[in-house]
Parts: structure tokens; C-alpha cells; sequence
């Protein structure tokens, strides 16, 4: 009993350790074989070339212009409140 249990252990181990090696999937050389066709130069010269079209850029405002001023929201929130018509609690 001892021996089938230890052999099944060593044969558990054994065929997770296959399944744990490593393998090269796209090659040993993969990032090498990755040929750029511009220089560093011409890409920085390029980026500095168009920073200016990217910093301090805000979008547009595309939101509506609101209807009712702040104080008139608190006054309607106020009367509301006091009237009980804003569901609280469990009830909401």
C-alpha cells in the first residue's frame, strides 16, 4: 500500500514536470528578427513634430447649458424634501 502510494506520487510529479518545461515559441531570436525601417532620430524628430498638436488639449464642452440656475435647484430640493415627495430609505 505504501509503495502503490508512493509510486502514484513520483508518477503525479513526473508528468507534471513535463508539463512544466519550457518552450521556445516563437524562437530563441525572435525580438532580433524584428528589423525597424526608420532610424531613432527620425522617429524622435517626429514626435517632436507633433507634441505641440497634443499638450494643453481640451476637448470641447459637450454639455448642454443648464436649464435652472443652482439656487433654484436648492429651493425646489428644499420644498421637496419638506413636502415628503423625496423617497427615502427602503421605500426608494
Amino acid at each position: 500500500m505504501t509503495a502503490t502510494r508512493i509510486l502514484s506520487i513520483a508518477a503525479v510529479a513526473a508528468f507534471a514536470s513535463f508539463g512544466a518545461q519550457a518552450n521556445d515559441l516563437y524562437g530563441t531570436d525572435f525580438q532580433s528578427q524584428a528589423k525597424s525601417t526608420r532610424d531613432r532620430a527620425e522617429v524622435r524628430a517626429e514626435a517632436v513634430q507633433a507634441l505641440p498638436n497634443f499638450k494643453n488639449y481640451l476637448p470641447e464642452q459637450q454639455v448642454a447649458a443648464p436649464s435652472a440656475s443652482r439656487d433654484t435647484v436648492r429651493a425646489e430640493a428644499i420644498t421637496a424634501a419638506r413636502a415628503g415627495a423625496i423617497a427615502t430609505g427602503n421605500r426608494s
